[in-house]
């Protein structure tokens, strides 16, 4: 039950037929875990701060620095040095003092992520390697945790939902097995909006999922291209052979 507080908090949600009370309620019952609070993560967690959603997990155990606020929008001068959930967590505490943070501060590994993982409803991988990205879809497919997987470099992002129900496609489906050497944008640089956007619309299915509403991007691949403003869809098949989600 929601408090006359929180009911004018999120009163721009609560008026919305496909949302209403009933929807709000949901997102404050609901705890997710966002891996990387840098550029993604950055406008991941405001939002879904923002929206009500009840249990923030934050894994992060990198430190704010200068150049990271260049994109990073949940950090402030001041926090330089320090742990990038903790300076997450003060920001949102001055958004919505109605919701809760957990700061994981250490690095997630194959022998943590499952218990990360386990204590939520769905996972938003918002992190910066490959390596990581692929070792959260394996967890989230052995725990049928749904992933909104986001990734971003110099004028491109992609957006995907994946392990949405049994038939799903994983995230390993995008690979036919010869995984490329990762660019990174600390080497390419990246676009300091088009982080901001794919966050953002990593935050949007978040909430779709939570709340059951509207057309997930299930087993898609939403493509932006900041230069030309152009956005494309492709359809992920579940791969029979794939290493992760297939029966064999």
């Amino acid at each position: 039950m929601l408090s006359d507080e929180e009911l004018i908090h999120y009163s721009r949600h609560v008026i919305l037929p496909q949302i209403d009370e009933q929807g709000q309620e949901k997102l404050s019952n609901a705890s997710v875990l966002v891996v990387g609070v840098g550029g993604l993560g950055s406008a991941v967690a405001m939002y879904l701060a923002a929206s009500g959603v009840g249990h923030l997990y934050l894994a992060d155990f990198d430190q704010v620095e200068l150049s990271n606020l260049q994109r990073q929008i949940i950090h402030r001068i001041k926090n330089l040095g320090l742990n990038k959930t903790l300076s997450a967590k003060e920001t949102i505490g001055q958004l919505n003092n109605f919701i809760k943070v957990s700061c994981i501060e250490k690095e997630i590994t194959q022998n943590n992520i499952k218990e990360y993982a386990d204590k939520v409803d769905l996972v938003l991988d918002c992190s910066d390697n490959l390596k990581l990205r692929l070792l959260i879809n394996k967890a989230c497919f052995e725990l049928s945790k749904p992933l909104v997987s986001g990734s971003a470099i110099r004028f491109e992002g992609q957006l995907g939902v994946f392990n949405l129900n049994q038939q799903s496609a994983c995230y390993q489906c995008i690979y036919d097995g010869h995984i490329q050497i990762e660019e990174s944008c600390h080497e390419r640089g990246v676009l300091s909006p088009l982080v901001g956007t794919i966050g953002t619309l990593q935050a949007t299915e978040a909430l779709k999922i939570i709340m059951s509403i509207g057309e997930i991007l299930d087993s898609q691949l939403l493509l932006y291209d900041a230069l030309n403003m152009d956005f494309r869809k492709l359809k992920i098949n579940k791969k029979s052979d794939c290493p992760v989600c297939s029966k064999s």
